[in-house]
C-alpha cells in the first residue's frame, strides 16, 4: 500500500511518500481501507519533534473507511461496515489496522467524508463546551481562531448551550464565517485590539471563559480578556508554545483558572468517547451541526495539505484521500 512516513524531524518536506507492507488486522483489530484522512495540527507537532514520536513513523490519528477484515476476537463489527476513529497513529495510509474499541460506525445520513473531518476536532469541541468549562444559558466565552476546524464547530455548540460568543478571526471573510455559524460579535485580530473590543463587547466585565487554540501569540491577551475567576482554557498552540508561566499571574488578574485539557482525558473510556461521538452524529444528521471541509487533498500532498493548515489560509477541515 501507500503510505506517508517520517523518518526525521522537519518541516512539511519530511513528508515521503512511500510504498510500505500493507498491515493486518491482529487480536481485537479491524482493517480498515481509509476513504479519508483528517489533518490536524497535532500531526505537525509531531513531525517537527514537539511531541516526540519514534520514527519512522506514519502520521494521522484520524480517519474514515469500510472494514476489509477482522482479527480474532472482534465483535458488533463486520466486514463493510462503514466507521470511523480518532486515536490511533497511521492514518496517512490506504489501509490501517485499527483496535476494534476505537471503531464507530458511521450512520445512514453521514457520509464517509464528513465523519473523517468531525472526530477529532468534534469530540473537541464537545469537551471544551460540555465539560471542560460547561457553558449555560447567559455565559459569555471568547473562541480564538472562530473560523477554523475546531473554532467554527465550537461556536455552533456554544450557541446550541445558549452561551453569547465572541469570536477572534483573521479576515472580514473568516468574520463572515464566523458569524454564519453563529457568533454574536466578531473581532479581526490583525486590525482590532482583542482586549479593548473584548471589553467594550461586556461593558468591562470580561468574558467568563477564553478557549485558545493558538497560544503564545494570543495566551497574554486571553487573560486580559477574562473576568475575575474566569477560566483559561489553553488546548493548542498553534502559533508555538506558551513560555514557563508565573502563577501569580492568575492571582493578579483576577484569581483566574487555567487548564490545559486534551482529548485523551475526556474520551479515556469508550462510553464516553462514544457518548460524544453520537451527539456530533444525532448533530449532523438533524442538521443542527456543520461540519466545513475547505479542502481534500491527494494522500500524495500531505506535506502541501500540512503547509495550508500551517498557513491558516483555509477555513475548515482539511482532508487527505488515499
Amino acid at each position: 500500500m501507500k503510505a506517508i512516513r517520517v523518518l526525521e524531524n522537519g518541516g512539511p518536506e519530511v513528508l515521503r511518500y512511500e510504498d510500505v507492507t500493507d498491515p493486518k488486522p491482529g487480536p481485537g483489530e479491524a482493517l480498515v481501507r481509509l476513504a479519508a484522512v483528517g489533518i490536524n495540527f497535532i500531526d505537525v507537532y509531531r513531525r517537527t519533534g514537539m511531541y516526540p514520536v519514534p520514527k519512522p513513523f506514519i502520521p494521522g490519528t484520524e480517519g474514515a473507511g469500510t472494514i476489509t477484515a477482522l482479527g480474532d476476537g472482534v465483535s458488533g463489527l463486520a466486514v463493510g461496515d462503514r466507521v470511523a476513529y480518532e486515536g490511533p497513529l497511521g492514518a496517512y495510509a490506504e489501509l490501517q489496522a485499527v483496535p476494534a474499541a476505537k471503531l464507530v460506525k458511521i450512520p445512514d445520513g453521514v457520509a464517509t467524508d464528513v465523519a473523517a473531518a468531525v472526530l477529532l476536532q468534534g469530540m473537541t469541541a464537545h469537551y471544551l463546551a460540555k465539560s471542560t468549562f460547561p457553558l449555560q444559558p447567559g455565559m459569555t466565552c471568547l473562541i480564538h481562531a472562530a473560523a477554523g476546524g475546531v473554532g467554527g464547530l465550537l461556536v455552533q455548540i456554544a450557541k446550541k448551550l445558549g452561551a453569547r460568543v465572541i469570536g477572534t478571526v483573521g479576515s472580514a471573510a473568516k468574520a463572515e464565517i464566523a458569524r454564519g455559524d453563529g457568533a454574536d460579535e466578531t473581532i479581526d485580530y490583525t486590525i482590532e485590539d482583542v482586549v479593548a473590543r473584548v471589553k467594550a463587547f461586556t461593558k468591562h466585565r470580561g468574558v467568563d471563559v477564553v478557549y485558545d487554540s493558538v497560544g503564545k501569540t494570543t495566551f497574554d491577551a486571553s487573560l486580559d480578556c477574562l473576568r475575575p475567576r474566569g477560566y483559561m482554557v489553553l488546548f493548542g498552540a498553534s502559533s508555538g508554545a506558551v513560555p514557563p508561566l508565573d502563577p501569580q499571574i492568575l492571582n493578579r488578574k483576577g484569581s483566574l483558572y487555567l487548564t490545559r485539557p486534551t482529548l485523551g482525558n475526556y474520551t479515556a473510556t469508550r462510553e464516553e468517547m462514544v457518548g460524544r461521538v453520537n451527539d456530533l452524529f444525532s448533530w449532523i444528521k438533524a442538521g443542527q451541526l456543520t461540519v466545513r471541509i475547505a479542502h481534500e487533498f491527494p494522500l500524495k500532498d500531505a506535506a502541501e495539505a500540512q503547509r495550508a493548515l500551517e498557513s491558516r489560509r483555509m477555513a475548515g477541515k482539511i482532508l487527505l484521500v488515499p
